[in-house]
């Protein structure tokens, strides 16, 4: 005995749901860890069959008729020949802020780069002066929009960092709208502390004060963040003109020394040893690498670190340049696609489009793109046994597309093409994440 859901609903009370009628259903299926070099290609396709799942938990993936066979009392979901993928994962966003600083996109128009704007004020340094005048409450009603709407495109995992506080208590304010993110919304929200984004300017004269902030930073606000136990990481922007590598170094090793684990933005605009300092620290992920060198390239090929790619980012700063994907790909390194989603420098909330531009711009295939964002996403949230995959023992984060075949995701340019979502097995209300229609 059955009953029938089409695309989405709810789940009757003890029933365990069957998953049936995708055209294609991608599953990612294998290791429970970041794939890398060929790996980045095996998507798993399975046609005419069904994915069950129960108290949350994906239980069996196959052919329909033996998967039905073992499931008699179920609420079908009826997939009316889409595409059911695992949830997509955004393992590095900034998504809470005040305003956007759209003048700054006419400013890289006229000429000025990204470290004259933040040299005259503006930058980081804008949406910190923004956000230590705003209520904690007020931060949380506007971050609240953001992520459903990120959710939206089919992401079920996001990465939110702090990081326009740059004070203890603008800190501690960001991560606490951040829990609460966590708690209100029915996607996973992973809270990451980026006190190093900047060094404030109430610190930078005289030099001397730079010190003081990276005292802070070890001292203090790094031992209260992990004691209230408001982030899984912590983050530094190892850049020249921000930290040094030594700097990051000192920071990340506090960090990990309080029991967080740690990220890097590495070598974004300049080959500054990031990449080499995330691999020789185990960081989590190295992300950006725009400018990674050589030497980077081989430090991270030799270790576990995953390479968190932002192509939006480059492309709305007007840079030509772009992280060498094919070239970390062959030399072994785990790829990961994520939106940067940011007030200043990467203002989208959607992550099928930064899957568009990992094959036009990075030269991707389109089954890369989706391990990159997929298992290779949560790898980069240290959630590769968890999420990524639509395989037995998997948390059921699926997303549906109104698609016939995978590769349309990074197709239709910048198009909303979720029909449904689920995280650990319940269904997302997609009104109420805020999608009024189809694009």
């Amino acid at each position: 005995m059955s009953s029938r859901k089409r695309g989405s609903g709810s789940q009757s009370a003890d029933r365990p749901l069957l998953f049936v009628n995708a055209e294609q259903v991608v599953t990612v299926a294998g290791p429970a860890r970041a794939r890398r070099g060929p790996e980045m290609r095996e998507l798993g396709i399975e046609r005419d069959a069904a994915v069950a799942v129960e108290a949350g938990v994906i239980r069996a993936v196959g052919p329909r008729r033996e998967v039905a066979a073992r499931y008699k009392r179920v609420t079908e979901v009826d997939c009316q020949g889409g595409v059911l993928m695992p949830a997509l994962v955004d393992s590095h966003t900034h998504a809470v802020f005040g305003a956007p600083r759209f003048a700054e996109h006419e400013m890289r128009a006229a000429g000025m780069d990204y470290m004259q704007i933040a040299r005259q004020g503006g930058g980081i340094h804008a949406s910190v002066r923004d956000v230590r005048e705003r209520s904690e409450r007020e931060l949380l009603e506007l971050a609240r929009v953001r992520l459903r709407r990120l959710a939206s495109f089919g992401v079920g995992t996001i990465e939110v960092k702090s990081g326009y506080g740059l004070s203890l208590d603008d800190e501690l304010k960001l991560l606490r709208v951040i829990r609460k993110l966590s708690t209100e919304l029915p996607i996973r929200v992973v809270p990451t502390f980026l006190g190093a984004h900047e060094v404030p300017l109430e610190f930078r004269d005289p030099p001397g004060r730079r010190r003081e902030y990276i005292e802070l930073l070890v001292s203090e606000m790094i031992p209260r963040v992990a004691q209230e136990g408001l982030a899984t990481f912590a983050d530094v922007f190892c850049e020249s003109g921000v930290y040094t590598a030594d700097e990051s170094r000192e920071i990340l090793s506090a960090a990990k020394a309080a029991g967080l684990a740690i990220k890097l933005h590495a070598d974004e605009l300049t080959a500054c040893g990031g990449a080499e300092l995330a691999a020789q620290l185990g960081a989590t992920s190295a992300d950006h690498l725009a400018a990674i060198s050589e030497a980077g390239i081989r430090a991270l090929a030799g270790c576990g670190t995953v390479a968190t790619l932002l192509p939006a980012t480059m492309m709305f700063l007007g840079r030509a340049a772009q992280a060498p994907a094919r070239r970390m790909i062959n030399a072994g390194i785990p790829i990961a696609l994520a939106t940067d989603f940011n007030p200043g420098t990467s203002p989208t909330m959607g992550l099928p489009l930064v899957l568009t531009l990992g094959v036009s711009l990075l030269r991707l295939s389109a089954a890369e793109c989706v391990v990159a964002a997929t298992v290779n996403g949560a790898a980069a949230l240290a959630l590769a046994e968890q999420v990524g995959q639509i395989a037995p023992g998997f948390a059921a984060d699926l997303a549906l597309f109104d698609a016939s075949d995978y590769r349309e995701l990074p197709y239709w340019l910048g198009a909303r093409l979720c029909r449904s979502l689920w995280t650990r097995g319940k269904a997302c209300d997609l009104h109420d994440l805020g999608v009024t229609s189809m694009s």
